[in-house]
Order: C-alpha cells, then sequence, then structure tokens
C-alpha cells in the first residue's frame, strides 16, 4: 500500500465542521418567486415591484463564487426571465392586484429600484476586488518565478529561431556579455558562428540540439549550449560554463594517448627483442647441452648435474621469454599468422610428444584422442602447436600426481575444437573470472612463481586471431576443462565413407 501525501480525511472533518451553507440554485429560485409575488401584488410586471423579477440575476452576482461563477449567473439570469414572463403571464390572466396608489407606487418602486441597485452594485465590487485579487495573485506567481529563474545559476535564454533574443534568466557565463547577447543574439558572440548557427537550425527542425563553443570576447573559455524548441517561433537554450569539463576530458584524453603510447613503446621493444634475449639464451643452452651429454669426454659428476641444472633452468627461461615475446608482439599488432592448410592432427601429437617426457615426470598419464580420417585446417601451425604446449603444461601445474590430461581434438561444420581436461584440483571461480587476461595467474604463490601469467592469455590471443574463442570450464576439486574453437575447419578433398552409425572413430595418442 502506498501513502498518499494529501490527508483527505482532514479535509473532510474540516469540511465537515464548516457551517452549511444554502443552495445557491434554491436561493435564487426563492428570489424569483418572491419578484413573481412582487410584481402580482403591486399590479402586475408594469407595477412598481416588478422590477423584483430581477433579484436572481443580482443575487447571482452578489454570492457566485470562484468556482462556477459564470454557471450561477447563467441560472440567475434564465430565472429573472423566468420570473418575470410568469409575472406578465399573471398580468394577462388577472391574477395580479390592483396598481397602487401613485404615491404608494412611487414608494415601492424606489423600494424595489433600491435593493436592486444595492444588489448589482455589490455585485458589481466584489467582482472587481476578485479581480484584482487574482491578478494580485498571478502577479506574485510571475514574481516568484522570475525571481527562481533569475537566480538558477546557468543563463536561460529565449530565442528566436534566427538566434535574436526574447527574454533571458540567470547568470551568464564567464566570457558572455548579457547586453551584447541581446544585441547581437548568440551566434555573433561565438568564435565560430556557423556551429551555433547549425545548431539553432537544428534545434528549429528537430526539436533539440547540443553546441559548444568559445566565445569571441574571451577564446580561453568553453561555452557549452542545450537548444529545446518551445513553440514555432521560439527557442529556449540553457548557457553553462565548460571550460572546467573541457579541461578534464582533455586530461583524460591526454592520459590516455600516453598510456597507449607507452605501452605500445613498452610492447615494440620487447618485440625488437627477440634476437638480443634469444641469441645468447640459445648459445647457453647449446654449450650446457654439449656438458650435459659429455660430448668431449668425461667430467666430475657435480659438475654434470650442475650443466643440467643450467640446460634446464635456460629452457624454463626461454620459454618464459618466448611467451613475453609473444604476447608484445601481439599487443604491438606485429604478430602476424603464417596459415596454410596441415593436418591438425601432426601438431597436436607432436606437442604432446614434447610435453610427455615432462608429464611423466610429474607421474600425471597424458593421452591424446585424435579421429582416425585427417583433419585438414588452414592456419598457423606454430600457434597450434603453442596453444596445446601452454594448454597442456598450464594443465600439468594444477595436476597432482596419479592424474590425468586428456587432449581430444575434431571437427564439426568448419569449426576445428581442441579440448583439454584434466583431473587436478581445479579453478576457483574468483580466479576463473581473471584467467585469459595478460599476467593474470592462478593458484597458490607456487603455482604462480611457475610461469608469467602469460599461457592462457596467449591462447586466447591466437585463437581470436583466427576468428575463434576459448573457453574455460572448472569446479574446484574437480579439475580444468579448457575448449578452442577455431573456424579453420577445410571440407575433405574426397568424402568420407558412410559408417555403419553416427560414433566418431578416435585414435589415442600415447
Amino acid at each position: 500500500m502506498t501513502d498518499d501525501p494529501t490527508d483527505h480525511s482532514a479535509d473532510a472533518r474540516t469540511e465537515a465542521r464548516k457551517p452549511a451553507r444554502p443552495d445557491p440554485l434554491l436561493l435564487l429560485a426563492l428570489s424569483a418567486a418572491a419578484g413573481v409575488l412582487g410584481a402580482l401584488l403591486s399590479g402586475g410586471i408594469g407595477g412598481p415591484l416588478g422590477v423584483l423579477c430581477l433579484s436572481p440575476l443580482a443575487i447571482a452576482l452578489v454570492m457566485g463564487p470562484e468556482r462556477g461563477r459564470d454557471r450561477l449567473t447563467t441560472a440567475g439570469a434564465l430565472l429573472s426571465i423566468a420570473a418575470a414572463a410568469v409575472a406578465a403571464l399573471g398580468q394577462l390572466l388577472g391574477v395580479s392586484l390592483p396598481a397602487p396608489s401613485p404615491p404608494v407606487a412611487m414608494a415601492l418602486g424606489l423600494l424595489g429600484m433600491a435593493v436592486i441597485v444595492l444588489a448589482l452594485g455589490a455585485g458589481l465590487l466584489l467582482a472587481r476586488r476578485r479581480a484584482r485579487e487574482a491578478k494580485d495573485r498571478q502577479d506574485n506567481e510571475t514574481q516568484r518565478l522570475t525571481s527562481l529563474l533569475s537566480g538558477q545559476p546557468h543563463l536561460l535564454v529565449a530565442l528566436y529561431p534566427h538566434g535574436k533574443v526574447r527574454a533571458l534568466y540567470g547568470r551568464a557565463p564567464e566570457g558572455i556579455d548579457s547586453d551584447a547577447l541581446v544585441r547581437l543574439g548568440l551566434p555573433a558572440l561565438a568564435a565560430q558562428r556557423e556551429p551555433v548557427a547549425a545548431a539553432l537550425k537544428a534545434a528549429a527542425t528537430e526539436g533539440r540540439a547540443e553546441v559548444a563553443f568559445a566565445p569571441l570576447s574571451a577564446q580561453d573559455r568553453w561555452i557549452a549550449v542545450s537548444f529545446r524548441r518551445a513553440e514555432d517561433d521560439m527557442i529556449l537554450a540553457v548557457l553553462r560554463d565548460a571550460t572546467t569539463d573541457r579541461a578534464r576530458e582533455a586530461a583524460l584524453e591526454q592520459a590516455k594517448t600516453d598510456a597507449e603510447t607507452l605501452a605500445s613503446g613498452k610492447s615494440r621493444f620487447l618485440a625488437n627483442m627477440s634476437h638480443e634475449l634469444r641469441t645468447p639464451l640459445n648459445a647457453i643452452m647449446g654449450f650446457s647441452d654439449i656438458m650435459r651429454q659429455r660430448l668431449f669426454g668425461p667430467m666430475p659428476d657435480k659438475y654434470g648435474e650442475y650443466s643440467g641444472l643450467v640446460h634446464e633452468a635456460g629452457s624454463h627461461l626461454l620459454d618464459l621469454i618466448n611467451d613475453v615475446l609473444d604476447m608484445s608482439k601481439i599487443e604491438a599488432d606485429r604478430f602476424e599468422l603464417s596459415r596454410e592448410p596441415f593436418d591438425a592432427r601432426e601438431a597436436v601429437s607432436a606437442a604432446l610428444r614434447l610435453m610427455r617426457l615432462q608429464a611423466d615426470g610429474a607421474g600425471v598419464q597424458l593421452r591424446g584422442l585424435l579421429p582416425t580420417q585427417p583433419l585438414e585446417i588452414d592456419a598457423d601451425r606454430r600457434a597450434l602447436k603453442q596453444i596445446v604446449l601452454n594448454l597442456v603444461s598450464n594443465a600439468l601445474k594444477f595436476t597432482p600426481k596419479g592424474g590425468a590430461i586428456t587432449v581430444t581434438a575434431h571437427g564439426f561444420e568448419g569449426v576445428f575444437e581442441l579440448v583439454v581436461a584434466d583431473t587436478g584440483v581445479g579453478i576457483g571461480a574468483e580466479d576463473l573470472e581473471r584467467l585469459g587476461r595478460p599476467y593474470e595467474q592462478a593458484g597458490d604463490s607456487d603455482r604462480r612463481a611457475m610461469g608469467t601469467g602469460l599461457g592462457l592469455s596467449l591462447v586466447r590471443s591466437f585463437a581470436e586471431l583466427h576468428g575463434g574463442e576459448m573457453g574455460i570450464e572448472s569446479t574446484l576439486g574437480q579439475g580444468t576443462t579448457v575448449t578452442i574453437r577455431l573456424p579453420v575447419l577445410l571440407p575433405p578433398v574426397q568424402p568420407a565413407e558412410p559408417a555403419g552409425d553416427n560414433v566418431v572413430a578416435f585414435s589415442p595418442v600415447r
């Protein structure tokens, strides 16, 4: 139930306490009857009291309320006419009494005339007083409205469609001279008149328009104007000082430009560092691998162990550098796909072979489910291989010993779909929302230290570069499933032979 702000019950109680007013129509009817009776008693309508037939009209003028005054006056006039007609009819029918003697007739005539004149005079005086009170109320409301308009913080201007001023209220913003505005019109005060004139024309035809300009007398200021059409020949305009807003917008735009320039410069720098970072690291890995394999003869076991650690650390560092450089190229719009038709099973199998040793070392079962028929796609072979490597590597971080990772690839309706599912610890809802953005990581501090947070971001970027998408589903304690869909599947060169059922055959990759 909603509360009514108007207390109707209180109004009803107030009305009930007021003394009952007589019905105006009943009084008019009684006065008409009295007028007929007076006329018939004094010799008819032409008698000295025949003038009393005008009493309903006089009483209506005196007691007419603010509302319904015209209706009551009309009723009084009709009753006066009716009373005069009845008195004349009675005189014709001989119902009226004989006319009184001249002295008595004169006295009665003067009395009747005095009553009617006094009543009409009182009615006219009351009408003039009511008119004066109504005018005073209107003047007060006009003055109050004018005061409110003049005190508001902006400048409200009523304009002709060509820009001349009809009226203005409020405080003029800095840079606008009210006298010059009235004398010359709004377009003449702008440093560039054409936009203001065009906005006025648009407001006249379309009903509204917005424009901003620098005043001719203060071009370091900025004035915003909102136009609204009020009538066919009048347009309302609100002028306000927008200098601070414009400066704030300019500062935000400059900050955005600076940030974009800085980010682009960082991305270009990292992208250009590919050779400088990779070349010495490849040399370190090559020499450490020679030492690890003892190609030039035996060496102490401790040195062999150290060379293995150097090679392992170099491989990890190279993976991190490759991720950073790839993301930098993508952010700098310098990464170009090298698309070619190939069998997706080959790239997926090659990536799984590279990750097999790492999975065996972690005690995690890694298997791939690939279709027995070729899976021809038009894509970047290296990017697809990198997608599989990143997803499997990420799954290994969150899958404990004894778990399993399954990589499935298949195609349908022109779409190549890759699904990597693990039985690991899963990802929380709060982390799931962040994953896929650059440098965002999930899990505890030990797992976050194992990478840069670019793996899933690169996967998403590679998928989007191919026009595809990445989806992640995960539940804590139940594992994670990452699905990649790429619209890159090519139609088979030869139609596949019909099978006995609709089951898709997969061959496991071990």
